[in-house]
């Protein structure tokens, strides 16, 4: 098996944590990733709100949260007052809670992209690294005698062109998260 491939796995690994990750960036339309993942303290342990509630979107800037069971409004209201979202939740008679978020301004919208930067650089970091491991694992096979020189080269190239390609799965993902969150709706 090519010692290359057998890592491909890991960059596609650092792609897929990357495309969750950025999800809980803020755009100018409402999204359940923006708060599905949130830990809420209830019934003595801490459980994400998606497990807790209903979630839905019924307008492009609202999020409408209808909690199963009625009794831990106040432990999600809480919750939902840790993050950043730009507004308060607003609970209704019914037990429904509404967050309306309001439109981006260019500040918020360049503030973002610069959230965005800093997670694309921690997946070219994931990339280095496993690069790294990747070159040394050719060199000790080299150095072990179990591929030629000629293999190392050959192999070296194969994860050259690997990692260029997965870099560029991040430029595509960057371009289209930033042109979302500078987008006006």
């Amino acid at each position: 098996m090519d010692i290359v491939q057998s890592y491909e796995e890991e960059f596609e690994k650092a792609i897929n944590f990357l495309k969750k990750d950025i999800q809980t960036i803020r755009t100018n339309r409402a999204s359940i990733d923006l708060v599905a993942n949130i830990s809420v303290n209830v019934y003595e342990t801490k459980r994400p709100l998606e497990e807790l509630a209903s979630l839905s979107i019924p307008e492009p800037r609202t999020i409408v949260i209808q909690p199963w069971d009625k009794n831990i409004i106040k432990e999600i209201g809480q919750a939902l007052s840790l993050i950043d979202l730009g507004t308060s939740p607003q609970v209704s008679d019914d037990g429904i809670i509404r967050l309306n978020l309001p439109p981006l301004n260019e500040e918020t919208r360049k503030d973002l992209v610069k959230i965005l930067q800093t997670k694309l650089e921690n997946t070219r970091k994931a990339f280095r690294s496993i690069r790294t491991g990747v070159r040394d694992e050719i060199i000790k096979a080299e150095n072990a005698k179990d591929i030629s020189e000629d293999d190392k080269y050959r192999l070296f190239d194969s994860l050259d062109e690997l990692t260029n390609k997965n870099q560029e799965k991040i430029v595509l993902i960057n371009k289209e998260k930033e042109k979302e969150i500078m987008g006006v709706a």
